[in-house]
């Protein structure tokens, strides 16, 4: 059985959205720390890409494309342990 980040040769009729678009502030936000923790040598594109992958189904099929990287880079800070699940939920409490 595929994961569910296997999409290759999943019948469907949906066509592919080709449209640009503006990216939020967050979203540019997230691509540049990506960036940022990329030139530290902290997570490379091949963890980010298993993080994403390793996502459960059901929220990899909710979040946006942004949001899977951001998954994905709280995920691989915790296991490095650069910082605890707890820093970063208080610093999202702090901002929101």
């Amino acid at each position: 059985m595929p994961a569910v980040h296997d999409r290759g040769g999943w019948p469907t009729d949906e066509p592919i959205d080709r449209t640009e678009h503006e990216h939020a502030y967050w979203e540019r936000s997230t691509h540049a720390l990506l960036g940022a923790i990329g030139e530290l040598r902290m997570i490379g594109t091949d963890e980010l890409r298993r993080g994403i992958e390793s996502l459960p189904a059901d929220e990899y099929e909710k979040l946006s494309y942004y949001e899977k990287w951001s998954a994905s880079i709280e995920k691989l800070l915790v296991e490095k342990n650069v910082l605890t699940e707890e820093e970063i939920d208080a610093k999202v409490r702090e901002l929101f």
